[in-house]
Order: C-alpha cells, then structure tokens, then sequence
C-alpha cells in the first residue's frame, strides 16, 4: 500500500463487495464507450447518475473561482464517478473527462436509489469511498501547507508512476498526458512554480519530460524525496 494519498479511495469498489453484492451490483445500468475529450459528467449539471468505469482513464476538473479549469484529481478503471451527486442532493461539483478510450457503466439516480436501499451493504461501500476521498482531499490539502514543492510534485508522481505507469526501455512511463498546469493544479501551486520543480527533478536524473510525457527513471529515489518508504521487495 501507498504511504501517502492512495489508499483506500483507489480499491475498486467491487472488489468491497461480497459475490452476491457484487453481482446484483454489475446487472444495474448501462454501458457506455467514450472517446477522448468526451464529458461524461459536467459540473453544475443536477444528474444524479453514478458511473463505473470498466477501461480508461478520466480527469476529473472543477472551475473553483468561476473561470479557472483546475485538475483535482486522475480516475482509472474500478474507480466510480458521480458518488457524491448520487448519494446526495445538489449539483453536480466537478466535470469528468474522458483522456482516451474510457467503457463505463451508467446507473441512473432513479435506478439506484432504491437498489441502495435494498442493499446496504452497496450504500455502506459507496458511503466508504466517499469518506476516503474526502478525507484524502483533507490530508492532501494539509500536506500543501507543511511540504515544499519538490515534495508534492514527487508524491504526485509516485502515486501516477503506480496507478498510470508502464515499463519502457529505461524508465516508468506515466501513461496520462499532463500539461504543466494540470500539474500545478494538483500540487497546489503556480505553473511557473511547478516547472521549476519539475526541471530541479529533470536535472537531478530522477525524470524525464516533454510532449506532456513523463518517464520516471529511478522511483526509489523519487519515492525518498516523497518521504515514503520503499516497499521490501526481498
């Protein structure tokens, strides 16, 4: 497991489940394909559908001041989206993004309301991912107030290099396109200020960028960087 911000927000949540919860689960809604820059949920919008992804990768984005798209946060396959909206009145509070080819399943508010409430132990599972992430967004947000910038850049690229990465010839690709900005957004600070952090990272061997691609060359050190422990791997 991940010392930092992947924990258990990122176990799938059929995995939770029991077979026979599991199961019931997987018979409701309706699947979707999706091709990069698709919306499958648009912030402000009063749907209250959950989705479920199956395959791809998603952004999730929110206009906090009313102009300025910031990303909050990366979603992948296992992951649902929408459980906020769902469990709860209100509109929706971000947009998701398809990056590339994205298949999910669809359950309708009014398909799933009442199949949540003939099975609480769906309602308890949702209710834990929804604390999860909220309580990461908390310890996130606490960790921009004591860390510098190197060290939030590192943990954000560990924790991608885990769930998005692949191995190339001499390095651990990340397999989603982030810009500088976006990675500003997730580290909490400027985009001028994020790309000196990620030239320090560049220069000291740790990574490579360019075309909004990044490979992770040594994870252990960026992992060191991060604060975290290395995994014993003997």
């Amino acid at each position: 497991m991940m010392h930092g911000w992947n924990t258990d927000d990122r176990t799938p949540l059929p995995g939770t489940l029991s077979e026979e919860a599991r199961a019931a689960f997987a018979r409701l809604g309706s699947r979707h394909c999706y091709a990069v820059g698709d919306v499958l949920i648009s912030e402000g919008a009063y749907a209250q559908d959950l989705i479920v992804l199956h395959k791809g990768i998603v952004k999730v984005t929110s206009r906090l001041d009313g102009e300025n798209e910031s990303l909050v946060d990366i979603r992948i396959a296992g992951d649902v989206v929408g459980e906020m909206a769902a469990l709860g009145p209100g509109p929706r509070s971000a947009t998701v993004t398809a990056c590339g080819d994205v298949v999910a399943t669809v359950v309708r508010g009014q398909e799933l309301k009442p199949f949540l409430a003939a099975n609480p132990e769906v309602w308890s599972a949702l209710d834990t991912v929804l604390c999860s992430r909220l309580h990461r967004a908390v310890r996130r947000r606490l960790e921009f107030r004591e860390c510098s910038v190197v060290v939030r850049l590192a943990r954000v690229l560990v924790e991608l290099a885990a769930l998005h990465g692949r191995k190339g010839w001499k390095a651990l690709i990340i397999n989603v396109n982030l810009s500088q900005s976006e990675f500003a957004a997730l580290t909490g600070c400027s985009t001028e200020t994020v790309r000196k952090a990620l030239a320090h990272l560049r220069d000291e061997g740790h990574i490579t960028t360019g075309s909004q691609k990044t490979e992770v060359l040594d994870l252990g050190s960026l992992r060191e960087i991060a604060g975290w422990s290395v995994p014993d791997t003997s």
